[in-house]
């Protein structure tokens, strides 16, 4: 599903952010990404995501890997993962149905096969009711409702989760972390990134891997397995 082989990354500026990484992620699993600000949680999301290219070792995601990957391939790469950030990313005139919508028509759907599949993701995250909307209207955590709504209109194989509830209050919170449990119940990875060490304690069967200064210094699959 998601692998990194001794994965490196340096920015011209920055320096070092991501030294010598490796992890994979299996179909259907649930990992918390954990680690301060600046550990590198980020950058895997965008080398998974292709957004960026490793400076040495290797990124496969779902049969593609970023050594030999096309330009052209990488937007079908990106139909198989959902993005969730922690800043909603809404379109601020849209309702919350038309930013849903509008992820599945930039892919060329049918008018007919959008308003079906709206309509059942809001249900499935709880805003059918407020399908009309704007995102001035909505609360922080509906607002992040509808971000993780639009993150799985073409039934990602797996959602990458980038402080989704970084700006939310406690309630919203586990409001979302419920949904995005759901979503991996129901067989979706999810690499959920956070630095809410409240949030993973209480999941304690939950796989954690943990970053610092772009390093790997703790994954509980390992543990588990030593």
């Amino acid at each position: 599903m998601i692998k990194l082989i001794n994965v490196s990354k340096e920015y011209a500026r920055g320096g070092a952010a991501l030294e010598r990484v490796t992890f994979e992620i299996r179909k259907g699993e649930f990992c918390f990404l954990t680690g301060h600000s600046g550990a590198g949680k980020s950058t895997i999301m965008r080398l998974i995501h292709m957004a960026d290219r490793p400076t040495s070792g290797e990124v496969r995601v779902a049969g593609f890997r970023s050594t030999t990957i096309q330009p052209r391939e990488i937007a079908m790469l990106r139909r198989k993962i959902g993005y969730v950030f922690q800043d909603f990313r809404l379109l601020p005139d849209r309702s919350t149905a038309a930013n849903v919508a509008f992820a599945l028509e930039v892919t060329g759907a049918r008018p007919a096969v959008i308003r079906s599949k709206v309509g059942r993701l809001l249900a499935q995250v709880g805003l059918a009711a407020k399908a009309e909307a704007l995102p001035a209207e909505l609360s922080g955590g509906e607002q992040q409702r509808v971000a993780v709504a639009r993150a799985l209109v073409n039934d990602p194989l797996v959602l990458l989760a980038d402080e989704p509830t970084g700006n939310l209050d406690e309630r919203a919170t586990w409001g979302i972390f419920d949904l995005f449990r759901e979503i991996n119940m129901a067989g979706t990875a999810v690499l959920f990134a956070t630095h809410n060490l409240d949030l993973v304690r209480r999941n304690s069967g939950t796989r954690v891997i943990e970053l610092d200064h772009g390093s790997i210094v703790f994954d509980s699959a390992e543990a588990g397995a030593a």
